[in-house]
């Protein structure tokens, strides 16, 4: 048994984990470089608090990407077509990437405000569209059992990403100007740019033509809207119990999503101090979740996704109840670390089981716009449920939240029971 154990990190070993680590690194740098770090920086140039708030708005083009998907999945760009469809999209946002990083960094926020807000939002912008073209590129480039693998090493460069781009850039400002630091940052989309020139466009992708539209302006753009728009979701909505199915991407992560924003109060309210938080949850969380993420990936290639799902659905509910302990234990810096362990452990497991799936619902002829729709319902519950937690938080103790939150894994799971009851979920082949 051990021994088929061993057989399933094997998967870890494949060179195309590789290139799939370091295309994680260039999905994850960017995130920091318009949120903490920023803000830092504006607030070091004496931007006020207000201007600084607002910068939140240069997010919005992760939760939109949705939008523009279908183009990035059915367009070939001029030029950039000789590179294959997914890796010529991912070349093309990645200079502008590069190109926007750059420019904030000759951008003085103190002089000029409403430039690097533009600025800002280009990046994002590029990055978001990355990301819908390197999601689509890691699922065609695995099968069904080697996603949660796949999974786990591009969570892992992502985590990596974030590090350069937040203790690695901090601690680059102690030592040289805020604008010299982001041409070093700009540097990072170059890590992207020679693993898509260094790795090969999926099979699956390789094949891929799409057919030349002809007609009027309006008969082209009728066409493409029905191919790229409403195709993908006819296909999906052919599955049996396709409404079940997006209830379930809804509700699975739901106990690990409720108690986020409210984890940082709870420590506040035991007395943790900044340092001692972010030590534990920086330095223990980031490598728990990477452990988790890393065993999820087996246990998906082990036991296949359905299994794996039903295991860390119900890992992810457990967890909660570390929290109960914690509550107990107050102001208790060894039981916080065993706390922040195993509860990123789970989720980290539940991640990697969950995209896994998600991935495998995507139809490869739709795969960028599948996957934008579905990820986009999978953080709805992050993003809008979740903000009812303060509610919940107020009118009972703390340890009565976590083991109520222990229960919002139970509908994920019952849900999960009756797909696999209908054949509505299942494993596939390992093509």
């Amino acid at each position: 048994m051990l021994q088929n154990w061993w057989q399933a990190t094997k998967v870890y070993f494949d060179r195309r984990m590789m290139a799939m680590m370091l295309l994680g690194f260039s999905s994850g740098f960017p995130l920091l470089l318009v949120f903490g770090t920023l803000n830092l920086w504006l607030k070091d140039s004496g931007v006020p608090l207000t201007m600084i708030g607002l910068f939140s708005l240069a997010k919005t083009p992760y939760s939109l990407k949705w939008l523009w998907s279908p183009i990035v999945d059915r367009v070939n760009l001029p030029f950039f077509k000789r590179f294959g469809r997914r890796r010529g999209w991912a070349l093309f946002t990645q200079i502008w990437l590069m190109l926007a990083i750059w420019g904030m960094a000759l951008t003085n926020p103190a002089q000029s405000v409403m430039a690097m807000a533009v600025w800002a939002f280009i990046m994002t912008f590029a990055s978001a569209s990355q990301d819908i073209v390197l999601d689509a590129y890691r699922i065609e480039s695995f099968s069904n059992r080697e996603q949660g693998a796949g999974v786990a090493v591009f969570v892992l460069g992502y985590r990596i990403g974030t590090l350069f781009s937040g203790a690695g850039a901090l601690f680059m400002a102690s030592v040289m100007s805020w604008e010299d630091v982001y041409k070093i940052m700009s540097a990072g989309a170059i890590v992207g740019m020679i693993t898509i020139l260094c790795s090969k466009e999926p099979e699956k992708e390789r094949h891929y033509k799409e057919k030349k539209v002809r007609g009027t302006w309006a008969q082209r753009v009728s066409q493409f809207m029905e191919k790229a728009v409403h195709a993908p979701l006819a296909d999906f909505i052919k599955r049996p119990n396709w409404l079940w199915v997006l209830l379930f991407i809804f509700c699975y992560r739901m106990s690990d999503a409720y108690i986020g924003p409210m984890a940082y109060p709870f420590y506040d309210d035991l007395g943790f101090t900044k340092k001692e938080i972010a030590a534990v949850v920086k330095v223990f969380g980031v490598i728990a979740t990477i452990v988790g993420t890393l065993l999820g990936g087996i246990v998906v290639n082990r036991l296949g996704i359905v299994k794996a799902l039903f295991i860390c659905g119900v890992l992810q509910g457990v967890s909660n109840l570390v929290f109960v302990v914690q509550a107990y234990a107050g102001h208790d810096v060894g039981v916080f670390m065993v706390t922040i362990s195993i509860d990123n452990i789970a989720g980290g497991m539940g991640t990697a089981a969950f995209v896994a799936y998600i991935s495998s619902l995507c139809n490869v002829a739709y795969t960028a716009t599948q996957y934008a729709l579905l990820s986009s319902l999978m953080s709805l519950a992050r993003d809008v449920f979740a903000a009812s937690s303060g509610f919940l938080a107020a009118s009972v103790s703390w340890s009565a939240f976590f083991i109520l939150t222990t229960f919002m894994a139970v509908p994920g799971l019952l849900i999960l029971l009756y797909l696999v009851k209908k054949q509505s979920i299942k494993e596939k082949s390992a093509d």
